[in-house]
């Protein structure tokens, strides 16, 4: 492609999704079986508005069939597909259009997820792309019968393992995404949208009380320390907000949030997208907090040049401030968490946490915290 946008003062290529792939795979094949003629290049418009000229590769023919694939380029995007074959098979049927998946696209096992369970793991974004681009092929040739088109991506189930694609119950192989046909380079709404998608499975699942964890150091803890099962619970990267916001209005009860300081003490500042690239602000939450709890200015100084949450809490044990400045920190940090989903919610929401670091455990946690914990283990040991 030939179109950008900047990011962070930098130039970026932008790319296209697996559904846009698929579509224009879907298309070339249908124009193949129709015209009897081979198709090198295929127009096709996107969702976003941009037209791509696409090459096709690996075009074979069958009696009934046209196979042939087009190869995903997600720009600049760090993007697991990025340079992936993307085939389509299409065959005549008297009406309508039949879309399904073949080798490595994944298939939904778990209920609440965009498609129904036992279907093919190609959303409805891509559904619509490949029945439009069918739909114009056949316009535009005379035939007025139907298709079936079956969609492969080789090598993706071994690629799928590396996705999220497993916790959310989809199995064999990678999703079929894209809403606007097109990647944006570091798209953060690709990450959102699977955030959830993860959580849409755990309420399907009956859970009511979400189990959040913002990375790995959080699972990690939930898993050994707490002993929880993580299986069933969301990682929500640095979109703690966002997925609060999405758990509010997917009518959860509550949530418990277990993740390491370097992320969740940033909440006490009201900073719910935690990417050092938005805000860090840890240093000057120390640093406050210490003051309003009497620290000496040496010490407010000492807090803001650590460079590190670990740094901190040193600081402050030598200093035997510590209790007291983390409560006045968790304090504030339920307060903007009670305000986010509770004010949103218009409704009772109840928020805990639990927040820790490696080398000294567990820091802070809200006072319903240890029963909620108990609560989900003792509904892990019944199922």
């Amino acid at each position: 492609m030939e179109q950008y946008v900047v990011k962070n003062q930098k130039k970026l290529a932008l790319g296209y999704t697996t559904g846009s792939c698929a579509a224009a795979a879907s298309k070339a094949a249908a124009a193949a079986l129709l015209t009897g003629e081979p198709v090198r290049q295929v127009q096709l418009m996107t969702p976003k508005g941009i037209e791509l000229l696409l090459d096709v590769e690996d075009l074979t023919r069958a009696p009934d069939c046209v196979r042939c694939a087009v190869r995903k380029d997600a720009g600049d995007d760090p993007d697991i597909t990025h340079g992936m074959l993307v085939y389509a098979a299409v065959r005549k049927i008297p009406q309508g259009i039949a879309i399904d998946g073949g080798e490595g696209v994944g298939r939904v096992t778990r209920p609440g997820l965009a498609q129904p369970v036992g279907t093919a793991a190609i959303n409805p974004g891509p559904r619509r792309q490949i029945a439009q681009a069918l739909e114009e092929t056949a316009a535009s040739c005379g035939y007025t019968g139907g298709f079936s088109v079956e969609i492969s991506i080789p090598h993706g189930e071994e690629i799928a393992a590396r996705t999220f694609n497993p916790n959310l119950g989809i199995v064999g192989g990678l999703s079929v995404l894209g809403t606007s046909g097109i990647v944006e380079p570091m798209s953060e709404q690709a990450l959102i949208d699977t955030i959830h998608l993860d959580i849409d499975a755990r309420h399907a699942a009956g859970e009511r009380t979400l189990l959040l964890c913002p990375g790995n150091y959080g699972e990690d803890f939930a898993r050994d320390t707490l002993g929880l099962d993580i299986t069933r619970g969301v990682k929500c990267s640095n979109f703690i907000g966002e997925a609060l916001d999405y758990a509010v209005y997917r009518g959860f009860s509550g949530v418990l949030l277990i993740g390491h300081a370097g992320k969740l003490i940033k909440l006490a500042a009201g900073v719910f997208q935690t990417h050092s690239a938005y805000a860090d602000a840890r240093q000057e939450i120390f640093a406050s907090h210490a003051a309003l709890c009497g620290a000496s200015p040496d010490t407010v100084r000492a807090l803001m040049e650590a460079v590190t949450v670990d740094a901190c809490l040193e600081i402050l044990q030598r200093e035997q401030m510590d209790r007291q400045v983390l409560d006045s920190i968790s304090h504030k940090i339920l307060a903007h968490l009670t305000h986010r989903t509770s004010a949103k919610a218009g409704r009772p929401f109840a928020v805990d946490y639990v927040i820790f670091t490696n080398t000294y455990g567990v820091l802070m946690q809200t006072a319903g915290a240890a029963a909620c914990i108990r609560a989900r283990r003792e509904q892990e040991n019944r199922q």
